[in-house]
């Protein structure tokens, strides 16, 4: 495997992160604090913590925070980490150089997810200063956010190539992932729904990623675990059998 060459995309990659890392934190953060205002503050005091398995609103909203930034952040990043390459046309010396399709997709897509990861820390962090938090299951916390931000990253990265323009990158993460994001149960739980949209909302994937993920800090969900992991599992896999066949046929990458 060629080490050099995964770490020298990895570490061009961190340091365009790097140079913007202020505003990539004070963002987060400030962004958190609006939502337990406007949610934890405004909404929660008339939710009763029955209706959220027994957790506090406040604190029951965490996990689907940080999914929220974690699904539009990884797409960001990884989408536009490759579709640059391709728009000023360097996309070309990295598809002849000596490093293959798997080493390339581990540097881009290894670097998206750490930066991922480290916003969803920092938001735990944030909530952490406004509601007493609890994590029953701390590392498959871990191996969740691990997981989807790697699964995520891939996703951004079919987007990036798949994208011709900035307009066709921005398309899916605000208007399609963002929307199943708020509507999967994020801010609310499943049981809160009546039928027929309670039934209609399992069909939504990402109910899935945050039920499982917040199974990992109070041990509730609207799905079984096991559930969770075999959809973020598939989705993961789907991920990298595309990728890998975008790779193969040069789909828009040679063009």
């Amino acid at each position: 495997m060629n080490i050099h060459g995964i770490w020298a995309i990895y570490k061009f990659e961190m340091a365009r992160a790097l140079r913007t890392l202020w505003q990539s934190l004070v963002t987060p953060v400030i962004t958190t604090s609006l939502y337990f205002v406007v949610f934890g503050a405004a909404i929660g005091g008339s939710i009763r913590p029955g209706a959220t398995g027994g957790v506090e609103y406040g604190a029951f909203i965490v996990p689907g925070l940080i999914m929220l930034s974690l699904f539009t952040q990884s797409i960001f990043n990884a989408s536009f980490g490759i579709f640059f390459p391709k728009f000023i046309g360097t996309i070309y010396e990295l598809l002849s150089a000596p490093i293959s399709a798997f080493e390339t997709v581990i540097g881009y897509v290894g670097a998206a997810a750490t930066k991922s990861i480290v916003l969803g820390l920092v938001i735990l962090a944030t909530a952490a200063l406004f509601v007493p938090i609890r994590i029953e299951h701390p590392l498959w916390m871990i191996a969740f956010l691990v997981l989807i931000s790697v699964t995520f990253c891939l996703f951004g990265f079919i987007i990036g190539i798949w994208g011709k323009n900035f307009e066709q990158i921005q398309f899916i993460p605000m208007l399609i992932v963002t929307p199943l994001t708020f509507l999967g149960g994020a801010f609310y739980s499943l049981d809160m729904l009546g039928e027929p949209w309670r039934t209609i909302t399992h069909f939504n994937p990402v109910v899935y990623l945050i039920s499982g993920f917040r199974w990992s800090f109070y041990g509730t969900a609207d799905v079984g675990v096991e559930l969770s992991l075999a959809a973020t599992l598939g989705f993961f896999f789907i991920c990298l059998a595309i990728v890998t066949w975008m790779f193969k046929t040069g789909y828009r990458l040679k063009t």
